[in-house]
């Protein structure tokens, strides 16, 4: 997968509207939804949003390890992320909150964060399977933050083989778009339910069929990108 810098940027930002609201995305946003194991609450933090039973406790040790301003108060959480519910630790939402809109080695281990946790292997999925357009990019990667991978649910939903396997890239981004939309419309979960924003903005991308995200900008709900 070939991305020019400005279409790379133009992806990262979409997505980070799609969680945070801000095409810069914000670093120290916190939400909390009932979407932890078992539908437990569980925190969602930072620029592109990393949940408690996720991979937040790796993203926290990133930025101890780093030396940042909090890093010392930081530390006692290390071993508790994951392993008991913090979504009511006040203490910590704050260190979080500070961490990521006043410290630069906090926005610093974000980025690094998402870009070796997210973006990387999506690109690497996107380009064993054949895939070669930014749009199809910017879906790719969309699925990696949102479900962690494009996840066998949904793949199993359409008939379409990747490129790689000899399908045709347009028609395979297209019906999964479509699929992806019908299972978070149909989802058990109120809060997923929800995030159809995100394929609603990537079906209006794929029938303007703006596969190299040359046509900016970018519209996002009500924010502009690009």
């Amino acid at each position: 997968m070939q991305l020019t810098p400005a279409q790379r940027t133009l992806i990262e930002q979409v997505v980070n509207v799609f969680e945070t609201g801000r095409p810069q995305g914000d670093y120290g946003a916190i939400a909390v939804f009932n979407d932890g194991p078992h539908d437990i609450r569980q925190l969602t933090y930072g620029r592109s949003q990393t949940t408690e039973y996720g991979k937040l406790r790796l993203l926290v040790a990133r930025y101890v390890e780093a030396g940042g301003m909090y890093a010392e108060d930081l530390a006692h959480y290390d071993d508790r992320i994951g392993a008991v519910p913090l979504t009511d630790d006040a203490r910590f939402r704050s260190l979080l909150r500070t961490a990521g809109r006043t410290d630069p080695v906090m926005r610093a281990a974000q980025d690094a964060f998402f870009e070796e946790e997210f973006f990387v292997p999506a690109m690497q999925w996107a380009t064993e399977h054949g895939f070669a357009f930014p749009l199809s990019a910017l879906v790719i990667y969309d699925s990696f933050i949102h479900s962690g991978s494009i996840l066998p649910i949904i793949r199993r939903a359409f008939p379409h083989r990747p490129p790689a396997s000899g399908g045709d890239e347009r028609a395979w981004t297209t019906a999964y778009v479509k699929a992806r939309h019908a299972w978070l419309a149909a989802h058990t979960r109120a809060a997923v339910r929800k995030t159809v924003y995100r394929t609603r903005c990537l079906i209006e991308q794929i029938r303007w069929e703006n596969w190299q995200l040359a046509m900016r900008p970018v519209r996002v709900g009500g924010v502009e990108v690009g």
